[in-house]
């Protein structure tokens, strides 16, 4: 992999023999997987199935055993060195993880920063933008997910789908050239899901973005995916249009994970 002019026609992920364990269990098995610029990628499985643990490792949030990842021609957990592949710096990989932007299940906003600073940090800290860049970004975006309103607010005084939206803004300011989304309706009320889904739905038609997404959604999935991903124990099983997946899905057991989880009425 290097980062000439060629690295430009190559998908913007790629992931090759990624392995993953915890003690014993094996979490991801081998996976391999190439996501396009502008890509829209839904993930779905059983729980356990390693979905989130993709997006930890893909975030460096854990270390694989064995395997590669790259964004943008670049690898993420190692470097070349002397036409080698060797073990990447600490510097290397948070730069090439700079690239990437996730929303957690919980949001994580710090509760000791009010809103717009939860949304001008990074940026000012990581990425050296002076305090009045900083909020002058954070207000664009905070203007973007309808929560202009609410610069001065503390995470507190926000209902689950301000929380969200706040961390997708918060996100997109560091302008990564992939946004990770695990399960972000996971932690809001029930009555909240649908507004959060049509949101979501919103920002994938409106913002020309790489996305890959962590759901349970199986709908949302259908919807805002324009690829769709079933994995089971680690692997890869099925990956098509979500018209494939869907409504004809090759494999059984693809057949299966979605006769579990959807009702007569949703199928």
């Amino acid at each position: 992999m290097n980062t000439n002019d060629s690295a430009t026609q190559q998908p913007l992920v790629q992931i090759r023999n990624l392995q993953k364990r915890f003690g014993d269990v094996v979490v991801l098995d081998g996976l391999n997987l190439d996501i396009e610029i502008g890509n829209h990628v839904a993930i779905i499985g059983r729980s356990g199935s390693g979905k989130s643990t993709l997006l930890r490792l893909l975030m460096t949030l854990e270390k694989p055993e064995a395997g590669t990842i790259c964004i943008d021609g670049e690898y993420l957990w190692h470097q070349q060195q002397n036409g080698q592949l060797v073990p990447a710096s600490l510097a290397h990989t948070r730069r090439v993880r700079g690239k990437v932007g996730m929303v957690f299940q919980h949001f994580n906003l710090f509760p000791h920063m009010r809103v717009l600073r939860n949304v001008a940090e990074a940026p000012r800290l990581v990425l050296g933008l002076s305090r009045r860049e900083a909020e002058a970004r954070a207000r664009e975006l905070l203007d973007r997910v309808g929560l202009s309103d609410k610069a001065d607010a503390w995470p507190q005084e926000l209902s689950g789908g301000q929380k969200q939206r706040v961390a997708i803004a918060r996100a997109m300011a560091m302008q990564p050239q992939i946004m990770l989304f695990d399960e972000v309706t996971s932690a809001l009320d029930p009555e909240l899901v649908g507004e959060a889904l049509q949101f979501l739905r919103e920002l994938a038609d409106e913002v020309s973005m790489t996305m890959l997404l962590v759901t349970h959604q199986m709908h949302f999935a259908e919807q805002i995916a324009d690829r769709v991903i079933f994995i089971d124990s680690g692997k890869i099983v099925e990956d098509d249009e979500p018209a494939v997946i869907f409504h004809h899905p090759r494999q059984q057991g693809t057949r299966e994970f979605l006769n579990a989880v959807l009702s007569p009425a949703d199928d």
